[in-house]
């Protein structure tokens, strides 16, 4: 833990019931978690391979669905192998495979959030592929170093802000304290949206404790929490509010790109770059076809799927289309690991001061 991003006993002891609640009311993006003091969820019972359905491939994937759609049926045309595919939130995958832990049927899981999976290899969840191909063309710091997940996409958080109804684009996160902008933004629920609690966790972790104080003149400016991040989204490309911060930059790009007046902003001060993992479950029915669907993930034709979706691909030899780069977004300086022990008491405090 950075010396300057300490928690209360108090904060830290509602880990636990938060953990509890992602995963039985299929919200927030925590994954099982192996924090100081605190027992992980039991591991998946192993499942029975189905030798008698080769030819299958069950995928949970938290989207965004245009995206998992494109590459389900890349994937489908290049290989004959079928996929039964669920979508949903990070919560709402992480719930699904917490009800299914004692007969699991899902093979490969892909998360909108790098602290889930780093809990979910931590409980048990996930095994190693170190045969990966492309693996070793993602960015630095974008796969775990066990080769148990795969940063094969990611987006960053920032400023969507509606350009008929801002003259003068905010420049930074503190702008939104300004009494111009009272009751005018909105921020997504971290409890929702893995992205929006990886941001708070970032800036608290890279700005220390004190910074909670951003976040209280926020709710005081009139701040409106505003469900996952389409929900915090849609009021801005509406007209009803000017902006949205902590947002994912790529739905903002794709609204813009289907002629919505919105524009991104990154602030100076710096942001989460949000990768999201991919990774085969450790008793995965359909383990061979799982390490098939992960090499497709990072090939050429899948990561320029991703591109065309507004991600940022995760191989660094596949640039980004018609959105902000990897280098072009000043980031916070930040440790996952930090963020993955802390993170349910952050949301939890956020939520407290948030509530109406």
């Amino acid at each position: 833990m950075k010396k300057n991003g300490r928690f209360s006993l108090r904060m830290m002891s509602l880990v636990t019931v938060l953990m509890l609640a992602w995963l039985t009311a299929a919200c927030g993006s925590a994954a099982p978690s192996a924090q100081s003091g605190e027992s992980a969820p039991a591991a998946p019972q192993a499942a029975k391979t189905d030798s008698g359905d080769s030819g299958k491939l069950v995928i949970y994937t938290a989207g965004p669905k245009n995206l998992s759609e494109a590459i389900k049926q890349g994937f489908e045309a290049k290989t004959g192998i079928a996929i039964e595919q669920f979508e949903g939130t990070t919560g709402k995958v992480l719930a699904r495979l917490e009800a299914e832990k004692s007969n699991p049927v899902a093979d490969v899981v892909i998360l909108a959030s790098w602290p889930s999976a780093m809990g979910m290899k931590s409980a048990g969840w996930t095994q190693s592929y170190k045969e990966a191909a492309g693996a070793d063309k993602l960015y630095k710091g974008w796969m775990d170093p066990d080769y148990h997940f795969f940063g094969y996409s990611a987006s960053a958080l920032g400023i969507t802000y509606n350009t008929k109804l801002v003259q003068e684009p905010p420049k930074d996160w503190s702008d939104f304290t300004a009494p111009a902008w009272k009751g005018a933004v909105t921020i997504p629920d971290p409890s929702l949206s893995g992205s929006a609690l990886n941001f708070i966790a970032g800036y608290l972790n890279d700005k220390g404790e004190d910074s909670w104080s951003l976040f209280e003149q926020l709710q005081a400016n009139g701040v409106e929490m505003a469900g996952a991040n389409k929900e915090a989204l849609d009021p801005v490309i509406t007209g009803a509010k000017s902006a949205v911060l902590a947002g994912v930059d790529y739905m903002a790009y794709s609204a813009k790109a289907k002629g919505e007046p919105v524009e991104m902003v990154y602030p100076a001060s710096g942001t989460v770059i949000n990768v999201r993992p991919a990774m085969i479950l450790k008793d995965a029915p359909h383990a061979d076809n799982a390490k098939q669907f992960i090499d497709y993930l990072l090939s050429d034709e899948a990561q320029n799927l991703v591109a065309d979706a507004y991600l940022l691909p995760g191989r660094q030899d596949i640039p980004a289309k018609d959105r902000a780069g990897v280098a072009d977004i000043p980031v916070l300086n930040i440790d996952w690991d930090w963020m993955n022990a802390n993170s349910g008491a952050i949301s939890a405090r956020f939520l407290d001061l948030y509530k109406p």
